[in-house]
């Protein structure tokens, strides 16, 4: 028997993490100082598009990509800017926000992840 659910580990993340509307970010995305970072797999990202400008960084490297001590580490991440993470409903951004400011990384994340994003007349990036 878990001793947390996942639905709970989220609600906890929540509640201790900026969360940024999807009207918010769209706002964001032709701001330089704003890094998006996508943490959807690939393939959801290949069937339903990207943010244009946002940084594919999949859900299992966050934690070794923002370490600069890490031999993963991803340049984008050592510059001084704003750093908004979503996934496709919220859920594995508020996990991995959580984790990443634990670790001292300031950032957010977009509270509904992208399931709005194109409802709310986001921009959405998709390859041929």
């Amino acid at each position: 028997m878990l001793k947390v659910s996942a639905a709970q580990m989220v609600a906890n993340a929540r509640a201790r993490i900026e969360e940024v509307e999807t009207k918010d970010a769209i706002a964001m995305v032709e701001n330089p100082d704003v890094v998006i970072v996508d943490l959807r797999d690939v393939r959801e990202r290949e069937r339903s598009g990207f943010i244009p400008g946002s940084f594919h960084c999949p859900r299992g490297m966050a934690e070794f990509w923002v370490d600069p001590d890490s031999p993963y580490f991803k340049d984008v991440f050592g510059q001084d800017k704003t750093f908004v993470f979503h996934c496709a409903s919220g859920w594995r951004s508020a996990l991995t926000v959580a984790t990443l400011n634990d670790m001292g990384f300031p950032c957010a994340h977009l509270r509904e992840g992208f399931s709005t994003w194109e409802a709310q007349d986001g921009p959405v990036e998709r390859k041929p």
